[in-house]
């Protein structure tokens, strides 16, 4: 879900190239239909706006095209910086990254959860998640909702025996359609190097996987600060994107 471009692009194109029947899906179909054209046997895809009430019907239309679903990875959401509070933007990041968040993944657990031989849920979050920042305030608010939902979905799993693996994939700032355009972010990485460390993940179940390892290191630190002290650190232009220079 979100597969037209970055991470969930990369990801669909190498499932497809080592012979996985892929569903891929997005608001813009572009890119979605020139993967379907070069991987005919092994794609499928469907418009979706996770915003809207149908996403849940086209979602399982979808798989039904697919023939079935083992895997549901969602990609989709929006957002970044936004310190002057604009009220649009942070409703809509929270739309996005929230409410729908929660939307897609309860239906793939249902789906998953009624077919009765369990399954993989898998998300990318972002390392945002684990801290609120005030650069990003909705933004990172809304990765801290899908984490915690995610660790929810896992324990439920776990009580009802459904045989659910749940993994949190929290990339630091990765060279995505995401980003501004000439723009260097803190530790920012390229496409080529997250894209291998994404499918290690999945395929290994992880919890939670944290790229790369010194976002490992930078999260770890986060989490001893406490927050009457993270609130009085000026630490937006550590967080926030620097124009590139010729």
């Amino acid at each position: 879900m979100g597969a037209s471009s970055g991470i969930g692009l990369a990801v669909a194109e190498a499932l497809a190239s080592r012979g996985v029947r892929v569903g891929i899906a997005a608001r813009r179909i572009e890119k979605l239909r020139e993967l379907k054209s070069r991987y005919p046997d092994f794609v499928e895809y469907e418009t979706i706006d996770i915003d809207k009430e149908d996403a849940e019907s086209r979602l399982l239309h979808l798989i039904g095209r697919l023939g079935g679903m083992d895997i549901y990875f969602h990609v989709a959401g929006i957002g970044y910086e936004n310190p002057g509070l604009h009220p649009a933007m942070e409703t809509r990041i929270v739309q996005t990254n929230a409410v729908a968040f929660a939307r897609m993944l309860s239906t793939a657990y249902r789906y998953l959860r009624g077919r009765g031989k369990g399954g993989q849920i898998a998300a990318i979050t972002s390392v945002a998640g684990t801290k609120g920042i005030g650069a990003m305030t909705a933004y990172s608010a809304s990765k801290s909702f899908d984490q915690a939902y995610m660790v929810a979905l896992d324990q439920l799993s776990r009580t009802e025996n459904a045989g659910i693996s749940i993994t949190d994939i929290r990339p630091g700032w990765t060279s995505t359609p995401l980003l501004h355009e000439n723009t260097q972010y803190p530790l920012e990485m390229d496409l080529d190097y997250v894209l291998p460390q994404v499918l290690r993940a999945i395929v290994r179940r992880r919890r939670v996987a944290v790229i790369d390892w010194r976002w490992n290191i930078v999260t770890l630190l986060w989490r001893l600060i406490p927050d009457f002290l993270w609130v009085r650190m000026p630490l937006t232009k550590y967080f926030t994107g620097v124009k590139k220079t010729e």
